[in-house]
């Protein structure tokens, strides 16, 4: 008898089919589960023999937890970070990194690139030694910059531009030298900054309501302007609440610290000086330039780094000789010589003086050089610059010429594009970028970092909290890119210096600029030009990264650690095999950090460090009886 069957052969092949799919699917499930439970994993907890996390450095031994710390939501490791200052900190033995001891409390504002030792060896023509020169390979420090014994975090923004303590910047020079004059006075155990200055008997407000009158300082037509040899630099102060961002600018001299004075009251400053090389900014940078008592022929300087149709503004001598000349101690003759020679070589730059009125004089850069070229047969010295790159100015030697400006059509036209007046400047599309000058940066890149900035920022503020309240006040960019960071926090009481790398791909520097915002040139296998404990917070994306394979990147992280104010904040952006690296060193600085999620969440292989520099000081030396 025929067997029976209990189904046709299709159905069969139907059922394996469907059970084989279904154990496809199953597992396929199961290894994304555990890739996920893996990722998850990973991020959220980092070995401790790699970065020391559970070491925990507390800001404020005895109490219970931090006022401000890091969220949970940003990784499950239960460290905290802790942004308020205590001044009390107890510092854990990190047992596998290299410690780096405190140097001799003599180097407490050692400037390491304008270091008035080695300054000496270096030629006096042109102010040559008071240049930057930079401490070879075998001199360089390995040792960590103490701050002074009672040190004390800066008075916060706005009271900062008044007062700074006394136990930070030691030097009484200046309140005795300017006495007169209104620099700095000392009251008990701070200084006070009446806002005085050489020419600005009357202080430095009352100062520029006169410049006001001549030129308009709030129309927003001026944005960004630079005061060279600053002083303590109360013009920049006084100018911050016209929306004016000054770089003060001046050399390590017989004025001792001015410019770290001016950082500490949350001014804007380097260290810089006008000699043998140009100024370490691009081309058209600022709208207005000025010099009160200025002991050089600045002109030369200034021209290239001045925007078409920004101001020169020039006070004291020799501006008003007939007035003061018994009073500077000089001959007439003398004196109507050197203005002849500042009104010839104005005339020869294409400038045209604006006005002459009491102590102020102010010239005015052509909006573009098409008068000028045609000049050239009047004036033939300076001549017009040949195939010269304008923006060039990281050891860049100083030419005698004019650096010209980009060509136009027409005597109307600004050259190099005209500019929207401020705040709008600040998020529209610099001309550098819409004439297609920047190869491969488009208008639509330049608004896609801005929206990625918001989202930057929003992540900065959730993971960093103090960072829009007030507790940080100069901050530095090191790696600037298009200056979103500056724009981000536009709305907030901080400034940024932007950093473009001298050897970036990019040059955007200019675009910074271009948008009202201010920062430098810079190699970072060299020390920076300011004094130790200047800046609040440091921001450095990539950083690391550029140069790893140029320079030993242990002496970035210490140059860093010599700029950063104790207490202060780091914001590194790289790989996590990089971001390893830097905590393993700064674990022997004295750091405690944290690496967490990019913003856009734990597959993205950029990963954030965060880490503050702990508080402590160098112990001051007995005295010997």
């Amino acid at each position: 008898m025929a067997k029976e069957y209990s189904g046709s052969p299709k159905h069969h092949h139907l059922e394996s089919k469907r059970k084989r799919l279904t154990w496809i699917l199953g597992v396929s499930g199961l290894c994304i589960l555990f890739y996920i439970l893996g990722a998850w994993q990973n991020t959220s907890s980092t070995p401790s023999n790699q970065t020391e996390i559970s070491s925990r450095v507390g800001c404020d031994v005895g109490s219970s937890s931090p006022s401000s710390s890091l969220p949970s939501s940003s990784s499950s490791s239960s460290v905290s970070l802790d942004f308020e200052s205590h001044h009390q900190v107890e510092i854990n033995n990190t047992g596998g990194s290299q410690k780096f001891p405190p140097c001799d409390l003599s180097y407490s504002e050692y400037t390491p690139c304008q270091d008035p030792v080695r300054g000496r060896k270096f030629d006096r023509n042109m102010l040559r030694y008071r240049e930057r020169h930079c401490p070879k390979k075998e001199e360089l420090l390995r040792c960590l910059i103490p701050a002074p014994p009672k040190y004390k975090n800066p008075f916060k923004w706005p009271q900062s531009r008044d007062y700074a303590w006394y136990d930070n910047i030691p030097h009484r020079e200046l309140s005795i030298e300017k006495a007169v004059q209104n620099w700095i006075q000392v009251e008990g155990d701070r200084f006070r900054f009446p806002g005085g200055g050489t020419m600005f008997p009357r202080g430095a407000d009352a100062y520029i309501d006169d410049i006001n009158e001549l030129i308009p300082l709030t129309s927003g037509t001026i944005r960004t302007a630079i005061d060279t040899g600053c002083g303590v630099a109360s013009w920049g102060a006084y100018l911050l609440k016209r929306d004016i961002l000054a770089m003060s600018f001046a050399p390590r001299d017989t004025h001792e610290a001015q410019v770290q004075f001016a950082l500490e009251r949350g001014v804007p400053a380097m260290i810089g000086i006008m000699a043998s090389q140009r100024i370490p900014y691009p081309a058209r940078a600022f709208d207005m330039a000025h010099c009160s008592r200025c002991l050089i022929p600045w002109q030369k300087y200034v021209d290239r780094v001045l925007r078409p149709g920004g101001f020169w503004i020039l006070s004291g001598p020799p501006i008003r000789w007939k007035k003061y000349w018994r009073g500077w101690e000089r001959t007439k003759e003398d004196l109507k010589e050197e203005q002849d020679a500042i009104e010839d070589v104005a005339k020869r730059l294409c400038w045209n003086k604006v006005i002459e009125k009491d102590d102020l004089a102010i010239w005015q850069k052509p909006i573009n050089h098409f008068e000028c070229v045609k000049s050239r047969k009047l004036y033939q010295t300076p001549h017009l610059c040949k195939s010269d790159n304008g923006d060039a100015a990281w050891y860049k030697g100083m030419e005698t010429c004019i650096t010209p400006l980009p060509e136009v059509s027409s005597p109307d036209e600004v050259a190099g594009g005209a500019l929207e007046k401020w705040p709008s400047r600040a998020f529209a599309v610099p001309p550098r970028i819409s004439s297609g000058s920047l190869p491969g940066i488009t208008s639509e890149k330049f608004r896609e970092d801005n929206e990625l900035w918001k989202d930057k920022l929003t992540h900065y503020k959730h993971i960093i909290s103090p960072l829009t309240h007030g507790r940080y006040r100069n901050i530095m960019d090191m790696n600037a890119y298009l200056g979103g960071f500056s724009a981000a926090l536009l709305k907030y009481p901080v400034w940024v210096m932007n950093v473009v790398p001298a050897n970036s791909d990019h040059d955007t520097l200019g675009v910074i600029y271009e948008r009202g915002f201010i920062g430098t040139y810079h190699d970072w296998c060299e020390a920076f030009s300011t004094y130790p404990r200047t800046y609040d917070l440091i921001h450095a994306s990539g950083v690391i990264s550029i140069y790893q394979d140029r320079c030993d990147i242990t002496y970035i992280l210490l140059e860093m650690d010599r700029i950063l104010r104790p207490e202060g904040t780091v914001i590194f952006r790289d790989t996590v095999e990089v971001l390893v690296k830097i905590q393993s060193i700064t674990n022997g600085m004295r750091w405690k950090s944290q690496i967490m999620d990019h913003e856009s969440g734990p597959f993205n292989p950029e990963k954030i460090l965060v880490a503050v520099k702990t508080y402590w000081t160098g112990e001051a030396k007995p005295k010997q009886h």
